[in-house]
């Protein structure tokens, strides 16, 4: 069965450059691996440092045992106590339904969502509204 986490994040502002440079090499990490099935991030409109990540797995045991562990996380785990104002949330949820919208529909309607996060290599800019 699917497992779903979802983390709530609040960057310290004069951090969140760093903080999103080493989640988006982490997330682009994730994407290769096998159980990994999608992870959504989500920035709060009141608030750039506010952010929210969904991510699911094909199985809780894989995310827990294996995933948390790989060597592509480890910078990223160490710098979260610089960088956050206080720790993350992690909250585990089961998925009862899925709902999606064509993929064809999905591609043009993600083409048209302002994200001044997108997936970006290291060491590129990141605009920072605070």
């Amino acid at each position: 069965m699917h497992v779903t986490y979802v983390v709530r994040f609040q960057v310290l502002p004069d951090r969140l450059e760093r903080f999103m440079s080493l989640l988006n090499g982490v997330l682009d990490a994730m994407r290769e691996e096998p159980d990994f099935r999608e992870a959504v991030l989500h920035r709060d409109p009141d608030s750039a440092c506010r952010l929210l990540l969904v991510e699911t797995w094909e199985s809780r045991e894989d995310a827990d045992d294996e995933q948390i562990h790989r060597p592509y996380r480890r910078a990223y785990h160490e710098a979260l106590a610089d960088l956050l104002v206080r720790p993350r949330e992690v909250t585990e949820w089961r998925t009862l339904r899925v709902d999606r919208r064509d993929m064809q529909q999905e591609s043009q309607h993600q083409s048209q969502i302002e994200s001044p996060f997108a997936s970006r290599r290291a060491g590129e800019p990141v605009e920072a509204r605070a």
